[in-house]
């Protein structure tokens, strides 16, 4: 396959997409990074860290610190400041510069090269991608297919009606949802079906290993037995296509200023550019957890 578009707000399970896609000899084109799991600052952190101390090969570029209309609000009350909770190991930026501030040029400027149609992989809030779209709608016709984690089919995790990367920026949703853009959804309440538990951490090295436990743990410390696998899943619909289907669907977004805003109603269609994940194929989350074993970061 082509190189393909990363787009993301650099939390573990985006971390371990990234690892993943490299499992499965995707090439990633570039990577922009969006606020959403934590503030931009840590969110470029996060990521220069996590390329020096993966090994990654991938430019990378700051994108939108805040949504298209709203204040930012963050998933750290949950994951602690850095947006990337751990055991007690950090990723630790041995780099002086963070990421130059140029994500929506490069990435228009991707979109432009002639090079074919475009696949993007977003994994944090769309403000990115619509703010793109916003200042050159003709690139629309340029990408082929958004593969992104985000919106519930059923209640929300953030809020008792909306998915936190819906809830972040919904207005940025309603754009690239409304775009005609092939939109492939991989949703809450399919994230929640593939789960891992304490039996079933790999054999890692030890700086990935903590990064997984400390994820496991927020399921952990809830009295749960297991993790949903979040980002990877994603990674897995544009890496290998045959191990997830998706159906048609129509979404409605939310956008008021009330207690729903980020809701999103999603319905089977006969016809729609935007899909929905609704099978899988078994071993998902091993399949996810394989890609960490050969993860050799260093701390």
């Amino acid at each position: 396959m082509s190189a393909i578009w990363v787009d993301t707000d650099m939390g573990f399970d985006d971390l371990w997409a990234l690892i993943l896609l490299r499992h499965l000899g995707c090439d990633v084109a570039g990577v922009s990074l969006v606020a959403g799991n934590s503030i931009m600052e840590e969110v470029a952190s996060n990521a220069a860290a996590a390329r020096a101390a993966y090994g990654f090969t991938w430019p990378v570029w700051q994108g939108v610190a805040r949504p298209l209309y709203r204040t930012l609000e963050t998933a750290t009350g949950i994951l602690g400041p850095t947006g990337m909770r751990t055991r007690g190991r950090q990723l630790e930026l041995k780099v002086r510069d963070l990421p130059p501030k140029r994500a929506i040029a490069e990435m228009t400027a991707w979109l432009s090269d002639g090079n074919g149609a475009k696949d993007i992989l977003a994994l944090g809030p769309l403000t990115n991608i619509a703010k793109v779209l916003g200042g050159s709608p003709e690139l629309a016709r340029r990408i082929r297919r958004i593969v992104w984690m985000g919106a519930s089919a059923g209640a929300g995790n953030h809020t008792p009606h909306a998915e936190f990367n819906a809830y972040v920026d919904a207005d940025a949703l309603a754009r690239v949802a409304g775009s005609g853009i092939r939109l492939d959804i991989v949703d809450l309440t399919f994230c929640r079906q593939v789960t891992f538990g304490p039996g079933d951490l790999p054999d890692t090295d030890p700086l990935t290993l903590d990064l997984l436990g400390g994820y496991l743990d927020i399921a952990l410390k809830r009295g749960r037995a297991g993790m949903a696998i979040y980002d990877p899943l994603a990674a897995v619909a544009i890496a290998d296509p045959e191990r997830i289907a998706f159906q048609p669907c129509r979404v409605e977004v939310d956008t008021s200023a009330a207690e729903t805003y980020g809701a999103t109603r999603i319905e089977p269609a006969d016809t729609s550019p935007i899909r929905y994940a609704v099978g899988r194929g078994v071993g998902l989350a091993g399949a996810c957890l394989q890609a960490l074993e050969g993860a050799q970061a260093h701390d």
